[in-house]
């Protein structure tokens, strides 16, 4: 499922650090702190 400007201003930190997928790997990382950081997982060569 797809993040919206509305989930992404709305996401409140947490007493321990998660995450929001966006789908492709690609997610949002929102730590205790407040802050919020985009991610990406991904492989290099299947490893």
């Amino acid at each position: 499922m797809k993040l919206n400007a509305r989930q992404i201003d709305t996401a409140k930190p947490k007493e321990k650090a998660y995450k929001l997928a966006d789908g492709g790997g690609l997610y949002l990382l929102v730590k205790p702190n407040g802050g919020k950081y985009w991610r990406l997982k991904y492989r290099v060569a299947g490893k």
